[in-house]
């Protein structure tokens, strides 16, 4: 299923390790594709071990994490083809160590801190649909596909859990993920099964017994609810095809991915009480009625765990800090969601990249407000809202998410972090928030901007932050300094601006106004000259962008 490369691609590969100036494609940060562009390419990551302390787990419990972990592993090709094609057709091209590195931290030879531009020569531009379609496809092809089709055929190519391919006289046809992938499923699906012998804890182990079967059959729902609804497990993972980022073409196709988690409950007991507010902070969401007329599931939960593996798109470039799933509408509307804060890669990029940005871009008299507890709080509160909102159109065109097409994923998050950061400012004017102080997490919102921007175009989540920060900065909620080259918060402004953005992302998505959303993100999507200015200022401090993880059992204590 992999993609063909042409042969002059193929011999710029082999030719790789010898090239020192590299002729590559650059980004927005103009970083060359030779050795010493990799070096810097390299030098956006900063190496995290993922250590968590077992000790308060059972024995049985210790002993399903290697299984767990193996499951996780098995994503890892399914997320390669779905990504590019195979790995080791690609690696085998190429002898220089760094490049393969590199080269394994993205998936494929696309780098994802830098708008996907190749950082192999001569590679091409990547397909917007990664290799879950054919290379070549356009939009009008598949959409006529999908039109003129029985309903059955169109649903098939729409899925989330199907690849696009031609047959033979170029006709395009859908493969389900359980049948391409049906040799790594069925690893997974048998260390899931292995490891749910193992649980004590009754809901653990039916939603290990109920993901395995849905790996060998692409129907999660099932899976979905008996993960909602357990409640008292303290390991866990997430794993198969979930999140839609790898598709920039539609955003139909989920790609695979797994976490293995182990549960921090003195943390999470403390997160508990916020899920039984969700009915009311919907209410208050700022925007019409109509737009938040869909009521959040009751059952949502915040827990807060150390992660101990990443596999697939989990572990490819930016690495997610909180989680928010299921992401089907109908177990939300049913069940909620689960919000889970990962506390142990949280505090490792507050330490070792936020506050460093900080150091540089916010104004000194402000930079004492950017505080750890802020940015728990911006980043959990981020994931509470992704169950608010609304999940299907207010004027019949179905789910937002299909609604709005390629564009629903980058929406999603800025309304995630936008409303988010809202909902902090109600519950601290309530009082259910006791420790928050607004103005430590407006300014550790904005350095947390500077933080996500430098994702890049290519991420949902980069783009999310683009539009944020030049949508607020025209609205006045914070100024740079041209003297100190600095950023300052104003705080009144800043509040008016968060509630008139927030507004406009719900009654885009309400609307499932496609065409809005593409005016939207042409506006304010684009990162400004004293912009970019100032991210050059951090790569030439040598301030890592995001993480890459020491991980797996030789690690853990």
């Amino acid at each position: 299923m992999s993609r063909l490369r042409s042969l002059t691609a193929l011999l710029a590969l082999a030719a790789l390790a010898a090239c020192e100036s590299g002729s590559g494609g650059a980004g927005d940060s103009g970083v060359a594709a030779g050795s010493s562009g990799m070096q810097r390419r390299m030098g956006t990551y900063t190496t995290v071990a993922l250590t968590a302390d077992t000790t308060s787990l059972t024995p049985r419990e210790r002993q399903m994490i290697p299984l767990l972990i193996d499951a996780a592993k098995a994503m890892e090709p399914i997320y390669w083809e779905q990504a590019w094609g195979s790995r080791d057709s690609l690696l085998a091209q190429v002898t220089d160590p760094a490049v393969r590195r590199y080269i394994d931290i993205n998936y494929g030879p696309y780098d994802r801190l830098d708008n996907n531009v190749a950082f192999v020569p001569e590679i091409g531009t990547r397909p917007p649909g990664a290799n879950l379609y054919p290379g070549d496809i356009t939009k009008e092809e598949f959409e006529a596909a999908v039109s003129a089709g029985p309903p059955a055929r169109a649903d098939s190519l729409k899925s989330l859990y199907t690849l696009v391919r031609r047959d033979a006289d170029r006709k395009l046809y859908a493969i389900p993920y359980h049948v391409a992938f049906k040799s790594q499923n069925e690893i997974a699906s048998a260390k899931l099964r292995e490891a749910a012998k193992l649980a004590d804890d009754p809901g653990l182990r039916r939603y290990l017994e109920l993901r395995a079967e849905a790996l060998l059959s692409d129907d999660y729902q099932a899976s979905d609810l008996a993960w909602m609804d357990m409640k008292n497990n303290s390991i866990d993972i997430i794993i198969g095809p979930i999140e839609t980022y790898e598709d920039e073409l539609f955003g139909y196709k989920a790609a695979n991915e797994a976490y293995v988690l182990i549960k921090d409950k003195a943390w999470s007991q403390r997160l508990s009480r916020y899920a039984a507010l969700l009915p009311s902070l919907q209410r208050g969401i700022p925007v019409e009625a109509k737009y938040k007329r869909e009521s959040p599931g009751t059952d949502s939960d915040l827990n807060a765990y150390d992660a101990i593996f990443y596999a697939g798109q989990a572990n490819a470039g930016s690495k997610t800090i909180a989680i928010n799933l299921p992401n089907d509408e109908e177990v939300q509307l049913k069940k909620g969601t689960r919000r889970l804060q990962l506390k142990n890669v949280m505090q490792a990029k507050f330490d070792k990249i936020l506050i460093p940005i900080a150091n540089e871009l916010v104004a000194p008299d402000q930079l004492p407000m950017v505080s750890f507890d802020a940015f728990f709080n911006n980043v959990m509160f981020h994931e509470v809202a992704h169950g608010l909102g609304i999940k299907n159109t207010i004027n019949g065109k179905g789910p937002v998410r299909t609604a709005l097409k390629e564009r629903a994923s980058a929406l999603e998050e800025g309304k995630a972090d936008i409303l988010g950061l809202y909902m902090i400012q109600k519950l601290s004017e309530t009082g259910e928030l006791e420790d928050a102080n607004m103005q430590n997490n407006y300014v550790t919102f904005l350095a947390s901007l500077f933080r996500s921007i430098r994702f890049g175009g290519a991420s949902a989540h980069g783009r999310a932050n683009i539009a944020a920060f030049n949508f607020l900065r025209g609205e006045g909620a914070f100024a740079r300094d041209s003297a100190t080259n600095t950023y300052r918060v104003d705080f009144p402004k800043f509040q008016a601006g968060m509630n008139a953005l927030a507004a406009k992302i719900l009654t885009m998505q309400g609307d499932g106004d496609y065409a809005g959303v593409v005016a939207f993100m042409e506006k304010y999507g684009t990162i400004g000259a004293d912009l970019q200015r100032d991210l050059d200022r951090l790569t030439a401090r040598s301030i890592p962008v995001d993480v890459v993880f020491e991980q797996g059992m030789s690690v853990l204590r």
